[in-house]
């Protein structure tokens, strides 16, 4: 069974995971098609080669047009099932917005379908989203798993004013996931990069057994003493394992 392991020890974001999986290997143009079905003029994808720390990895950048507009859950919705992609990837895409819609009407205490998504209803979330899911399939990727979450620490500016980190909606999405901290005064999960670990992974955990074939290394944006990065990991999974601890990957 191929799959693939998570590593944030420098928390998750959208384009980090886009990052690391195109660093890995899943071609950039496969990427930029798939988004293409979308049918959102203006929006694309890059990609660069960038060093954080010493250690080579790929910065992934959406454009979006300077007009690009908040949008409710319906309107995304509609946008991914109106597209050309493949059923797997239109559920999974579903699947992590209405996590995070779920998550922004609870800590706002408003009705799902009233919630303007600021941080996660622009364009480049809807890339973020929707490029996950391609890549996950286009690495042939059988069932994913992830580390324990660095989130950071301190607060950050949103559309509701300063907040604390992790961010209420991140927090939310996160329950029943282990997180940490490691002091660093910044936001190192966001919403739409927890929202894609909690959809996507099948359990939380250390590197499970594994006979590993390829990694990838995705950057952030932010300068930090440690590797802004976010790792992934695939291949093989063994299946003799040593013992642990019961449960250690359920979720």
């Amino acid at each position: 069974m191929k799959i693939l392991y998570i590593d944030c020890f420098s928390g998750v974001s959208g384009d980090m995971f886009l990052g690391a999986m195109v660093d890995m290997g899943v071609p950039l143009d496969v990427l930029s098609r798939g988004l293409d079905t979308l049918g959102l003029p203006g929006l694309k994808v890059t990609a660069e080669k960038t060093v954080k720390n010493g250690l080579a990895a790929t910065k992934v950048d959406v454009i979006v047009p300077d007009t690009a507009e908040e949008r409710h859950l319906s309107e995304i919705i509609g946008i991914i099932d109106g597209s050309d992609l493949p059923p797997e990837v239109r559920k999974l895409s579903r699947a992590i917005f209405r996590r995070l819609a779920a998550a922004e009407s609870k800590v706002h205490g408003i009705p799902v379908e009233q919630v303007h998504f600021h941080e996660v209803g622009a364009l480049d979330t809807i890339a973020d989203v929707v490029g996950a899911a391609i890549c996950l399939r286009e690495a042939d990727i059988e069932e994913a798993y992830a580390s324990p979450i660095n989130v950071g620490s301190g607060f950050v500016r949103s559309a509701h004013g300063m907040l604390p980190v992790p961010a209420p909606a991140t927090l939310e999405i996160l329950s029943g996931i282990p997180v940490y901290s490691t002091g660093i005064q910044a936001e190192l999960a966001t919403p739409t990069g927890a929202a894609i670990l909690a959809e996507a992974c099948k359990g939380f955990g250390p590197l499970p057994p594994m006979k590993v074939e390829k990694t990838g290394y995705g950057a952030g944006t932010k300068e930090l003493d440690t590797p802004n990065l976010l790792r992934v990991i695939s291949g093989e999974r063994l299946e003799h394992r040593p013992h642990r601890h019961k449960g250690h990957y359920e979720h």
